[in-house]
């Protein structure tokens, strides 16, 4: 592969070409040269009005199909989606049949996805089965390649449980991925609880249910002091409590999902059945101080939450509708079109997830492995059906006007156009 990046504005801080427009020449996935001008006829041409080129973006929590949902999802037609949507990297939820619960299964991931251009990065289910009651053995799943931890979907209800898995982690300073519901709260609720729920006449799951968990699970990290991710927050008491333990030193960080910074309950008027999410759409005070937290740095990564469903799964009445939203190739666009900052969206995209995760953070140099997302931060597209790489078409997006296009991403040695 010869590939040949034209006047890109290189987003990279770690790079001595941070914010320099430079031509960037790619040889069998090696950067091997960045200068002002290169010109090579041999080599495939990238470029676009106003193209820019960062590392490549990692996505922190994504669930696939296989195995067990193939139906869904395959690792294949993630990893397409997750290239189209500009990630190299994408956070495997564990949360397939069976469940990626032993070494075994992480390795299975690891080999199904070896020669896919995005890295699929297992996490590792904490608790057998993913049902709260019984630790896995997360040493072994940690040495044959799993990167955190987590239930996935299936929240950690017991408070005695959660306390061994933060123990535990502290041994191999990994990080346990939490998402904040508190079951026997939120159990019967088809949306957030609230006016709207109350005119549309569906049962509600209170805020409360998710404060109270971010709540306890503070209290325990406290307990512990251990490592906690914190996906997922919907609720403005939610973010608050967050802020308030990172002030007190915690090692606790935190992600928001694309469709919780753009709708809300108020857009579930028509029972619209692809925005019936886990955790469910806010009121639009929560929005708003959900895009509050992402514009002042109190959101430390960004997470799709990608969940792709078979039609039947969500053609259907909303209260037999699944949970979820397949979200990997809108989320760039709908992340962009908060009018955060340009750097502050790509730290959030690139660096910040590895830190958290205590992943290796490539860097754009000559003589360094191509790890980049092309992309346009300037271009307005009209999001439809035709972008979606995923095998799932359960996407909320569809219609709306967002700003950024992706271009592609190059990784492992391979060009994958948007």
């Amino acid at each position: 592969m010869k590939l040949l990046l034209k006047q890109a504005r290189i987003i990279c801080a770690s790079s001595p070409h941070h914010k320099q427009v430079k031509d960037l020449l790619i040889v069998d996935g090696k950067i091997v040269s960045i200068a002002s001008q290169i010109d090579d006829d041999n080599a495939k041409v990238i470029k676009s009005a106003h193209l820019h080129v960062s590392i490549g973006w990692m996505d922190t929590f994504a669930r696939f199909g296989e195995p067990g949902f193939e139906y869904r999802e395959t690792i294949a037609s993630g990893a397409s989606a997750a290239a189209a949507g500009g990630f190299t990297d994408v956070m495997l939820l564990p949360n397939t049949q069976p469940t990626i619960s032993n070494k075994s299964m992480v390795e299975f991931i690891l080999q199904r996805s070896a020669a896919l251009p995005v890295n699929i990065l297992p996490i590792g289910a904490a608790t057998q089965q993913t049902e709260g009651k019984s630790l896995c053995e997360m040493y072994d799943m940690y040495n044959s390649g799993a990167v955190a931890f987590s239930d996935g979907q299936n929240s950690i209800q017991d408070p005695a449980i959660m306390i061994k898995a933060l123990q535990y982690l502290k041994a191999i300073n990994a990080t346990l991925i939490q998402l904040p519901n508190q079951k026997s709260i939120s159990a019967h609720g088809l949306m957030h609880e609230g006016i709207t729920s109350t005119r549309l006449g569906l049962p509600g799951i209170p805020a409360i249910a998710e404060e109270l968990m971010i709540a306890r699970d503070i209290e325990l990290l406290r307990y512990t002091n251990s490592r906690l991710h914190i996906t997922g927050v919907s609720t403005a008491n939610g973010i608050e409590r967050i802020k308030a333990a990172k002030k007190e030193g915690l090692q606790i960080t935190c992600s928001v999902t694309p469709y919780h910074l753009h709708f809300c309950d108020e857009d579930l008027q028509t029972y619209p059945t692809d925005l019936k999410t886990d955790p469910p759409l806010r009121s639009t005070t929560d929005r708003e101080a959900l895009r509050k937290a992402l514009l002042e740095g109190e959101v430390d990564c960004l997470a799709s939450h990608h969940q792709p469903l078979h039609i039947d799964e969500k053609n259907c009445e909303f209260e037999y509708a699944k949970l979820g939203m397949e979200t990997l190739e809108a989320a760039y666009s709908a992340y962009n079109s908060i009018d955060l900052p340009m750097e502050s969206l790509i730290d959030m995209l690139t660096t910040q997830p590895r830190k958290i995760f205590g992943l290796h953070k490539p860097t754009i140099e000559e003589g360094t492995t191509a790890c980049l997302t092309c992309f346009d931060p300037s271009i307005d597209i009209n999001f439809d059906a035709s972008m979606i790489r995923s095998s799932s078409k359960n996407n909320a997006f569809f219609g709306k006007t967002l700003k950024g296009k992706v271009i592609g991403i190059v990784n492992k040695g391979q060009f994958v156009s948007a």
